[in-house]
């Protein structure tokens, strides 16, 4: 009866041992421990993102200079590169033929003139005397018919003095406007003739253009600066190629007409002061235009987002330190950090290292980490 009992006793404790490694079990799969995790509160910072954009310097007034008439250079009057005025001359093409043919058109206007003086008053004569039936109307018929002839040739007289006129005009070419001068394709001596050859360019410096492209996705951004929104987002200066930015900030002027078909951009054009002529036409530069993320904005580290199909997420810790997936809308790529546009608020806590580890809803030991911007 003893041993009985005995066996009884000990297969009663095996059992209950069993079933207390069973619960056990049960327990630790239900509640799996924390994930140890780094985190970061979220922090708001004093930013000023900026656009890029490849743009090329273009002159508000630029115009080929090329010749009217036909002759040879007789005098270039200035140096190739030079800084020019409105109306300086330019060019000389040699004068005595326009200046002859100026005077004898002045000459035949005169003669024309003298001729149609003679004819009227013998038309007033003639006509005094068709009064008194002194002369037969058919010779102040043709008296009236020879003023009109010689109206007609005052009149051809002199519009081929304006043309005489015109030609020597162009004997002289000079600058339609404000600008510099390139280097000259003639020298003295040169035969020319109308159109050809080309003589130099001009184009004008101060102010000066700068011309770039955006996606039709951008454009209701730049209408709103073309409208003279003060926003600092209407800010536009420009970097060259060693990295220095220009001193001077630009005005947004012209948006183009219509999105490219093929292209599916559209051309801008940005106004700047040029004192100093740091800006040449046909220069390539990047226009620099201060985006929406400026002032104070949520700024986290770019390592604490994940992508997912085009969207991206963060890891965020509630009080319980249990962690949800959220979702945002990032802005500008600052570094290493990146600018939250919406999702996030600032003191809210956020994975980030570890974030391998997670699934939403998980347990989480974090580790709170000191400002990583």
């Amino acid at each position: 009866m003893r041993t009985q009992a005995t066996i009884l006793t000990l297969a009663v404790m095996l059992f209950g041992i069993s079933s207390c490694g069973k619960s056990e079990a049960t327990v630790q799969q239900a509640a799996p421990p924390a994930v140890a995790v780094k985190a970061i509160t979220v922090e708001q910072k004093q930013v000023t993102a900026i656009d890029e954009y490849p743009s090329t310097v273009v002159p508000k007034n630029e115009v080929e200079l090329r010749p009217q008439i036909s002759g040879t250079i007789t005098n270039i009057f200035i140096q190739d590169g030079q800084t020019v005025k409105k109306g300086q001359k330019l060019y000389e093409i040699d004068r005595s033929k326009y200046v002859a043919a100026k005077q004898q058109a002045e000459a035949a206007v005169a003669i024309a003139e003298s001729n149609l003086a003679r004819i009227t008053k013998d038309v007033e004569r003639y006509e005094r005397l068709i009064e008194k039936d002194a002369i037969a109307k058919q010779q102040v018929d043709y008296a009236k018919a020879d003023l009109l002839t010689a109206q007609s040739q005052v009149t051809a007289a002199k519009a081929q003095l304006e043309s005489a006129k015109t030609d020597l005009s162009y004997t002289l070419v000079t600058a339609p406007f404000d600008g510099t001068i390139g280097i000259s394709q003639v020298r003295l001596g040169a035969q020319v003739s109308p159109g050809q050859p080309l003589l130099n360019t001009l184009s004008s410096d101060n102010p000066i253009l700068v011309n770039f492209s955006i996606s039709e996705r951008e454009i209701p951004r730049f209408n709103r600066l073309m409208k003279g929104n003060d926003n600092p987002d209407s800010l536009f200066t420009i970097s060259f190629h060693d990295g220095s930015v220009y001193p001077f900030i630009g005005e947004l002027v012209t948006m183009d007409r219509a999105v490219g078909r093929q292209s599916g951009t559209i051309n801008l054009r940005v106004k700047f002061d040029n004192p100093n002529r740091d800006l040449i036409s046909g220069m390539t530069v990047s226009m620099r235009v201060i985006n929406q993320d400026y002032g104070q904005q949520v700024i986290i580290p770019y390592k604490a987002v994940t992508e997912q199909m085009g969207e991206y997420f963060v890891y965020v810790i509630d009080n319980e330190n249990t962690v949800s997936q959220r979702k945002l809308e990032l802005g500008s790529l600052l570094g290493a950090n990146i600018a939250v546009r919406s999702g996030l608020k600032p003191g809210e806590k956020i994975v980030f290292e570890g974030i391998q580890k997670l699934r939403q809803g998980a347990k989480v030991a974090p580790e709170m980490l000191p400002s990583q911007l």
